[in-house]
């Protein structure tokens, strides 16, 4: 468990992350359209890895920062949701994404690291890593925890 982060009394959400990191699951749609693979869960840490290639190129023919973005997004929703009580859900407020290199293709790894996680925020971190562990961009992300009416269906 991540030091700095409290285990939920509950733990269905993170359950139910260790169930598709099991195959018993399966992934989000955005995960299966995109390549998301999750390797790793623990309260507060979830890793994602993808084979960066050509079909996720731009226009200059380097990955997409968004794709970079969805990763490190869904790398980051995925360990605050760790730190969920059951009947609670989350929603972002913001993402900040600070790139440092191109990539053509590459195995990307993005480690969502939950900083700091009060009753009603959760400040979230990303490191995304190519296969040789450079750093390729530096994620922010800060959520608003949901309740009762909000959290339903969400």
């Amino acid at each position: 468990m991540n030091g700095r982060v409290s285990a939920p009394k509950t733990t269905r959400h993170l359950q139910d992350l260790e169930r598709v990191l099991r195959g018993e699951a399966p992934p989000p749609p955005i995960a299966q359209l995109l390549g998301l693979l999750l390797t790793s869960v623990e309260t507060g840490r979830v890793v994602i890895e993808m084979d960066a290639s050509k079909r996720h190129a731009n226009p200059m023919g380097t990955l997409h920062g968004g794709v970079i973005c969805d990763l490190s997004d869904l790398a980051m929703g995925a360990s605050m949701a760790t730190t969920l009580e059951d009947e609670e859900s989350f929603t972002t407020l913001d993402l900040t994404s600070k790139f440092f290199k191109p990539i053509w293709n590459a195995r990307l790894r993005a480690t969502g690291r939950v900083v700091k996680r009060t009753r009603t925020l959760g400040l979230i971190e990303c490191d995304v890593e190519d296969d040789k562990g450079s750093l390729v961009a530096k994620v922010f992300s800060s959520c608003m925890v949901l309740r009762g009416d909000e959290a339903r269906g969400r």
